[in-house]
């Protein structure tokens, strides 16, 4: 019962153990489902169910039945448009990111976009080419090209064209890269592992775009200076690339140089233009398809290709080419790199996708979103294209602009068909520094992101950490390798910080049920004898010896060697009496002796199993009180404990070594006669220790109870009963209580002396819970 009195609650309830607690209230028994229960329900065939993955596995039958044309469709199509000529552009520049020729990724803008209308359940991100992939993906064709990529941004077309075989095999490692990477997309999401996303956290997605976006930059010097830099693929690449690009910097060609610097500035301050009064413009300024347009017909009519000898695109082949067929080899030898794409592609998708979803309450599926970017990629490399996610800025200006829905996104689809099929040819005179100078005015944002390193600094040193090292192993390593290194290092902070806790002793506050860090209060109440641990992590194999040496830190001694010192202690006091060194009288055992010498070493050699069985005193006729001075200066530590409570609120699972490893630790307090309880768990917790056979004559299923406070009450009514309880039959047998003396003799008390100083102490017990328990209530 609660009775609330003002800002207070009063409540009066038994004191549970976990057991008494579920006997009372008839806890039901469930059946947890096995794994052939779950295939069960997966192979289940009903009219229903096949709706129910039809409507998943295409959202589009979901969502276009209600799409709303009078309020949406001009939106959508104001937007559609926007985003395509943005992907048109993005398409271009980020195919030198992938060190193909820039019509190619035309088709990366495309095919990806059609394929997510139909799959897709985000209504707003932009799927296409993104500059962190398009890097990977080129990462990896700079690796597999047989010959090093000497392609000089001054040649001429006709040179170009004699090296189409190089491009070609540019083109097919790719698109099998590409390919790969959504099979094993679409793989991951038809085994619903959409959860994998989870071990990228945003601190290492945050360094890592960053990196990305080093990369990017160093990798376009190249185009705004027009130098010849070989290309490289393995660790250190982006040292080798600058140390080449700074020994021949006297061959940089001006007009590129000067052009891409102009657009870059264009491009950077109309951004913050449009960042700054986005809520009074009703859309973004397209300043990139203006400078697109500005340099292609200055390029065009001033002969910039002829007179300056820059780099221009080249050649825009109308149409689609024929079906690409994948390179078995080349996925022998991409795994790991497709593999690391993928999982890349989806978690900025999915993180962009989340955000709009949150924006305006709908919800996204994790794994169809694999499915959706799976068949995409495997779609667009089919047809030459490269690995597609999502770019933050396009995505941006199709929210921005008006989008509601995928229709805007095939609206732009249709804009970037147009300039495949017909109007392509315009941009050939367009130069590649000018491209080269529009993707890095797309990677302000990823830049920006170093001011992450301050905030995480304030807020959480792992965080920080985790950023600042992916940064570092993605720049130094490359993509592949400081991605798979920078996710190692995410789960060795996470197992670092379960495996060295932060554990705490708690006291009571305010003579109340709430227990917290003795260390942080000031007023703290702690009962004589009783020690509470808290555990605020799980227990497993690599945290188990850390738990125990906190443990022993935090009671002060060693349970191990205490009941070692003990059985040792009894050997030596067997002896005694075996040899006659203490007798019996009227008034109890007396030594006959003024001393005894025995041999430490010969117990010493005993066998160390033996010393640590329980302490078994039953063939003696009396009993040891280990905390007073034993005869002939036998040394035993002596403790004031006797009771210890386990605060496993925190613990959420148990494996089998550190059971083992707990049940030590309770054997040996228990042995050394200290009460073990253990608050707090969860009703699977001690399923599972009941199911591994946990339990047995020492460690019993009675030490659990449902809260601190339970096992406190419990303890202070338990030592008050056995104190003050009398067994009959050892009044019959004798009236004597035997401890050993000081001067190493033996005394008696008599039973009526110590029933009367045993009742004085209950009434004080007593008064001292009813005090705690109702602190309001005045004598």
């Amino acid at each position: 019962m609660i009775e609330p009195i003002g800002n207070q609650y009063v409540v009066a309830r038994p004191v549970y153990s976990t057991k008494a607690f579920e006997e009372e209230h008839k806890k039901k028994h469930r059946h947890h489902k096995t794994l052939l229960d779950h295939l069960k329900k997966w192979f289940r065939c009903s009219a229903q169910k096949a709706k129910g993955i039809a409507l998943s596995l295409f959202p589009i039958a979901s969502w276009l039945p209600a799409y709303r044309i009078k309020e949406w469709l001009l939106s959508d199509i104001v937007s559609g448009i926007s985003t395509g000529l943005v992907a048109v552009l993005q398409g271009l520049a980020f195919a030198l990111l992938v060190t193909i020729p820039p019509r190619y990724g035309l088709y990366a803008a495309f095919f990806p976009v059609i394929i997510y209308f139909f799959l897709g359940t985000s209504r707003h991100i932009s799927v296409g080419p993104f500059p962190v992939l398009s890097m990977m993906v080129g990462a990896v064709v700079v690796r597999l090209t047989p010959i090093a990529d000497t392609a000089d941004p001054t040649v001429t077309n006709s040179s170009v064209a004699n090296d189409s075989s190089l491009d070609d095999h540019k083109v097919m490692v790719a698109a099998t890269v590409t390919i790969l990477s959504g099979i094993i997309q679409l793989l991951m999401g038809v085994l619903q592992l959409g959860f994998v996303v989870i071990y990228l956290s945003e601190s290492l997605i945050s360094g890592f775009t960053t990196a990305a976006a080093v990369h990017v930059l160093v990798s376009q010097l190249k185009f705004i200076l027009q130098l010849t830099v070989p290309a490289h693929a393995d660790p250190f690449s982006i040292f080798k690339v600058l140390i080449s690009i700074f020994s021949q910097i006297e061959k940089t060609n001006i007009a590129d140089l000067v052009t891409s610097l102009v657009v870059l500035l264009v491009v950077f301050v109309v951004k913050e233009i449009n960042q700054r009064y986005k809520a009074k413009l009703p859309v973004p300024i397209p300043i990139e398809l203006i400078m697109t347009v500005i340099a292609t017909g200055v390029s065009y009519g001033f002969d910039f290709k002829n007179r300056f000898n820059v780099a221009v695109v080249g050649e825009m082949k109308s149409g689609f080419q024929t079906l690409i067929t994948p390179n078995v080899q080349t996925f022998r030898d991409t795994i790991g790199d497709c593999f690391g794409i993928a999982i890349v592609g989806f978690a900025v998708a999915f993180s962009v996708a989340s955000v709009y979803s949150l924006k305006y309450d709908y919800p996204i599926d994790g794994n169809q979103e694999l499915i959706a970017l799976g068949v995409s990629n495997i779609f667009g490399g089919s047809f030459r294209g490269f690995a597609a996610s999502t770019a933050l800025s396009r995505s941006g200006v199709q929210e921005s602009t008006g989008g509601k829905t995928q229709v805007a996104g095939l609206l732009s689809a249709i804009i970037v068909l147009i300039v495949i099929l017909a109007i392509g040819f315009l941009l050939e005179p367009l130069q590649k520094s000018v491209l080269a100078a529009l993707a890095l005015g797309n990677l302000k944002g990823m830049l920006m992101q170093f001011t992450e390193i301050r905030r995480l600094w304030r807020k959480d040193k792992y965080d920080c950490l985790i950023w600042v090292m992916t940064f570092i192993f993605a720049v130094v390593l490359g993509l592949g390798l400081g991605l798979a290194a920078s996710v190692a290092l995410q789960l060795l902070t996470i197992v670092f910080r379960t495996q060295f806790p932060k554990c705490s002793t708690l006291a009571n506050v305010g003579r109340s049920n709430i227990y917290k860090n003795r260390k942080d209060y000031s007023e703290m109440y702690e009962p004589d004898g009783v020690k509470i641990f808290r555990c605020p992590s799980p227990i497993y194999f690599a945290n188990i010896s850390f738990f125990k040496q906190k443990l022993i830190d935090a009671v002060g001694f060693s349970p191990l060697r205490i009941l070692r010192k003990r059985n040792k202690a009894l050997k030596k006091i067997r002896k005694l009496q075996k040899k006659g060194l203490l007798q019996v009288t009227l008034k109890g055992y007396i030594c006959t002796v003024d001393g005894f010498k025995d041999s430490d070493e010969e117990l010493d050699n005993d066998n160390i199993e033996e010393l640590d069985q329980p302490i078994n005193t039953t063939d003696l006729p009396f009993q040891i009180d280990w905390n007073a001075d034993l005869p002939f200066n036998i040394m035993v530590p002596k403790i004031n404990l006797h009771s210890l409570i386990l605060d496993f609120s925190a613990v959420s699972f148990l494996d089998i070594s550190s059971m083992r490893g707990l049940k030590m630790i309770l054997q040996e307090f228990i042995r050394i006669q200290v009460d073990v309880y253990i608050v707090g768990t969860d009703d699977d917790f001690i399923e599972k220790l009941a199911r591994c056979e946990f339990f047995d004559d020492e460690v019993k299923d009675s030490i659990f109870f449902l809260t601190i406070h339970d096992a406190v009450l419990h303890i202070l009514m338990k030592k008050d009963y056995s104190t003050s309880k009398f067994n009959p039959s050892q009044e019959k047998e004798a009236k004597f209580d035997f401890t050993i003396n000081t001067n190493g003799a033996l005394r008696n008390r008599e039973c009526q002396d110590l029933k009367q100083d045993l009742s004085d102490v209950k009434i004080y017990v007593l008064h001292t819970v009813i005090y705690w328990l109702f602190p309001l209530v005045k004598n």
